[in-house]
């Protein structure tokens, strides 16, 4: 067996596997629908959580210039995905346009991790909304302290009160109902997620504007606090293999405030911005991906920094740095100034926000394992689509099981960094891959041009390398061990059972049934 790792899948052969009866999706998504999905699942968790902790232990009131920071990062490695997707149109994403541009290998790689990634996204981001939905159920029907609707045994964590075996039943149900809801149809999902993203924006302009009632100027003043170290700012920082890479290297001390707070806060907040990229997934089911896909990748971007920016700026001036809640700060927020019953609103706000996250993240996992089944790197069989409802049903059952078994039963909060080490080595693969495109097929139509190039897609990889080098040792030797597995798998299967190994098209009893006249290409496209 020849062992031709970097052999790349020609764009042309790409976009005729879309046509492929037995593996083709239904094109229903607008501009409108993609931006909703990007910004279903870029606001969520981070702008509930990480405001007040990049608040409290980095930048101070100069959060606002952290989260700049992070979406200018953002928009550089957005501009390349736009380009890919308007120039790639294919479900995969990251994993579709490096199996273009660099090869099999390094598409295996970004595919592999970014399985790991959004699986973890998924099953992270529910018990989170499982946390917040026994809060908001404690707050609204007045609980005493210690006390809980939902009981200890199949609440999350065990409510902090069972040590022993708990079911974490809340997400297990979200997981299942998103799950039903994703196979039934791409545009039903949709619809649901346009919902809870109107009524999440609305409470988050609901916080926006009821905070600046509650601004207090001198809050902001010194806006840049002087840099001093987390030591003297009387803030833990971790140490061993919790603390950062580039820290563990170097041997220098955290900083916090000052400009080192700044970028140190932009890595951290950085991660409120992850999800964008999932947009890409679903490229061929947009109606028009050359013109939609781009639009609605850097629509949904540029709207939530917007959002972000303005949280930040009225959080920091409501609370003096030292007093930010680091958990829940909005919530938490407006309950230290007084006012329980915002905190109530914002809890709900949460709860759907954190909802359309886990169901973008399921629909962009399937979508992921789609296409690489379509590629035979994955069996096959498992990217047959519904005939009635034209979505990958057996890869949404796989994910669906998979993410609620991984959720329900096991504590994963250690394990949420993976979740950012795999979005960013996806990142620094694209804006590699992006140069290279341009190298090897300059004739490619490119209905969106990265300006600048190359100078914005090297700019985006050597930030994103620099912002993986600032997590956690332990997460580094967990990414690593992941890729060894992945290894495994690829040379014990995936690269023997490739198409561009064996050749194969369609499954013969479907090529014997389309010659027969028993199958015919569906007509919704």
């Amino acid at each position: 067996m020849s062992l031709n790792l970097l052999r790349t899948k020609s764009i042309e052969q790409s976009l005729a596997d879309t046509d492929e009866p037995e593996y083709q999706l239904k094109r229903t998504l607008s501009a409108l629908d993609l931006t909703v999905f990007g910004i279903g699942v870029i606001v969520g968790a981070g702008i509930f959580t990480l405001t007040g902790r990049a608040a409290h232990n980095t930048a101070g009131p100069a959060v606002i210039i952290s989260f700049m920071v992070a979406a200018v990062c953002c928009a550089l490695a957005a501009m390349c995905y736009a380009e890919f997707a308007s120039t790639v149109p294919v479900s995969g994403s990251a994993y579709t346009f490096s199996y273009a541009a660099l090869g099999e290998i390094f598409a295996w790689i970004i595919g592999w991790d970014l399985i790991l990634e959004m699986f973890l996204a998924v099953s992270v981001v529910a018990q989170g909304w499982s946390a917040y939905v026994g809060t908001f159920l404690d707050q609204i029907t007045g609980q005493a302290e210690g006390s809980h609707v939902i009981p200890d045994v199949i609440a999350y964590g065990g409510n902090g009160n069972s040590p022993g075996f708990n079911v974490d039943l809340m997400a297990i149900i979200l997981i299942g109902v998103l799950g039903v809801l994703m196979i039934i149809g791409i545009k039903e999902s949709m619809r649901v997620n346009l919902v809870l993203v109107v009524l999440k924006i609305a409470i988050v302009l609901f916080v926006i504007i009821a905070g600046i009632a509650f601004i207090n100027k001198d809050n902001w003043s010194p806006f840049i606090r002087p840099a001093v170290t987390a030591a003297e700012a009387g803030i833990d920082q971790p140490g061993g293999l919790t603390q950062p890479l580039l820290q563990w290297l170097s041997g220098s001390q955290p900083m916090v405030y000052g400009g080192s707070g700044i970028f140190a806060g932009a890595a951290l907040v950085f991660f409120a911005y992850i999800g964008f990229d999932v947009v890409a997934t679903t490229a061929e089911e947009a109606r028009n991906p050359k013109r939609d896909l781009p639009v609605g990748i850097i629509a949904s971007l540029v709207i939530c920094t917007v959002l972000y920016c303005a949280v930040a700026l009225v959080i920091t001036g409501m609370l003096p740095t030292p007093d930010i809640p680091q958990s829940a700060a909005l919530a938490n927020a407006f309950a230290l100034v007084g006012q329980p019953w915002m905190a109530i609103v914002i809890s709900a706000g949460a709860v759907l926000g954190l909802t359309t996250v886990v169901l973008t993240m399921l629909i962009g996992s399937t979508r992921l394992i789609f296409a690489m089944s379509r590629d035979g790197l994955f069996p096959m069989g498992l990217a047959k689509v519904h005939p009635r409802f034209r979505t990958p049903w057996v890869i949404g059952i796989i994910v669906t099981v998979v993410c609620l078994i991984v959720a329900g039963f096991t504590p994963v909060g250690m394990l949420e960094e993976m979740v950012n080490i795999g979005t960013l080595s996806a990142f620094l693969m694209v804006s590699i891959a992006v140069i290279v495109l341009r190298k090897r097929r300059p004739d490619l139509p490119r209905p969106f041009h990265v300006p600048f190039m190359p100078v914005i897609p090297i700019l985006s990889a050597l930030i994103c390398f620099y912002l993986m080098l600032n997590l956690a040792v332990e997460t580094w030797m967990r990414f690593l061990v992941w890729l060894l597995i992945g290894f495994a798998v690829y040379f014990l299967y995936s690269h023997g059972h490739a198409r561009l190994q064996t050749g194969k098209t369609l499954h013969d009893d479907v090529v014997k049934q389309m010659d027969a006249g028993v199958l015919t290409p569906p007509q919704n496209r």
